[in-house]
């Protein structure tokens, strides 16, 4: 391994609270303050983006932590120009820690003459010097593909899982984990396995795009307390249906496990006003007031976990430890306890 003094981080503008609590996290596992690197970040009057890096980082081992979330595209471009400023800085390796991969639902031709997103940002990444990628539950796992440079895919479900345990502990024996379509199924499997608990399916037809034709529940949920597991809501539409389709079905009672809350337009109205109970999201994106004034949503952390995969990236050890919910249990000592 290169010799380097301490992991280095930088942020961009899209989820400065989330960069900060890593960083603080770092300083308890370092027993010694890591912050981070002082940089400005800010936009010319006609949107260009500027980055200025203020401390030295020559041979350094740096991570920039930026979602590219709303403003997808000026939080890329932040996330392109930050790099390049290390680069031409000669930061020693550059990883780029991206909690919420945007573009990633553009991951496939789905007719003729459209794009496939996904993979021209994973060429813009590639091409702006950045070597490696720390991400959380990309939409479609074979997007690590399209990178020419390594990519650590962390999941959600080992936390949702700790956190399901500890909320549902004296009534697991009646929680059934929903997969919201057919093609969650795999996602839901594995949080279902992780609890000990049932497996439904929710399957939905479409007339068009945009639009839910017809619901149906796919399993037992008679009697259940069903919990939807999904990677990304963002009008809430879909979701708030099949909580409404599964109460019909017999289900006492529906929360969902949500891992990227991008929550445009009118979903916190929706949201608020549905049938679920709860929707539990992690803090991959950062979260609006209205996110955070909503009376049924939870927002469970990801700094230890990033905090962790970053310290092994830069110690090269075994990120894919941070897999098992064994593993993250005294990362979030205290946050889980009885």
């Amino acid at each position: 391994m290169i010799d380097r003094s301490e992991p280095k981080l930088i942020s961009g503008n899209a989820n400065v609270p989330l960069a900060k609590a890593i960083a603080r996290r770092m300083s308890l596992h370092r027993g010694m303050s890591v912050s981070l690197v002082d940089a400005r970040v800010e936009r010319f009057n006609d949107g260009e983006v500027f980055v200025e890096v203020y401390e030295n980082v020559r041979g350094e081992d740096m991570f920039i932590i930026q979602s590219t979330s709303k403003p997808a595209n000026d939080h890329l471009m932040e996330l392109l120009i930050i790099a390049d400023a290390l680069k031409r800085s000669s930061a020693a390796r550059i990883t780029a820690v991206i909690p919420y991969f945007g573009y990633a639902r553009q991951d496939r031709r789905t007719k003729a003459r459209t794009p496939i997103s996904a993979k021209l940002v994973a060429n813009m990444i590639a091409q702006a010097g950045i070597e490696r990628i720390l991400t959380l539950d990309l939409h479609a796992a074979q997007i690590q593909g399209f990178f020419d440079i390594p990519v650590d895919n962390l999941y959600a479900a080992p936390v949702f899982a700790l956190d399901v345990k500890h909320h549902f502990r004296e009534r697991l024996q009646d929680v059934t984990v929903v997969s919201p379509d057919v093609g969650g199924v795999a996602r839901a499997r594995e949080l279902a396995k992780r609890i000990g608990c049932a497996l439904a399916i929710v399957d939905k037809r479409r007339e068009k795009p945009g639009e839910i034709a017809e619901m149906t529940v796919i399993g037992d949920v008679k009697g259940k307390s069903c919990i939807i597991v999904d990677d990304i809501c963002d009008t809430a539409g879909t979701l708030c249906k099949a909580a409404e389709v599964l109460i019909e079905a017999g289900a006492t009672e529906v929360h969902s496990y949500i891992t990227h809350g991008v929550l445009s337009g009118p979903a916190v109205e929706r949201i608020t006003n549905s049938v679920m109970k709860s929707l539990v999201i992690t803090d991959s994106i950062a979260p609006t007031e209205a996110v955070l004034a909503a009376p049924n949503i939870r927002i469970v952390p990801t700094a230890p976990m990033f905090a962790q995969g970053i310290l092994n990236t830069w110690k090269g050890t075994s990120v894919s430890s941070l897999f098992d919910t064994e593993t993250l249990i005294p990362i979030y000592e205290g946050l889980y306890t009885e």
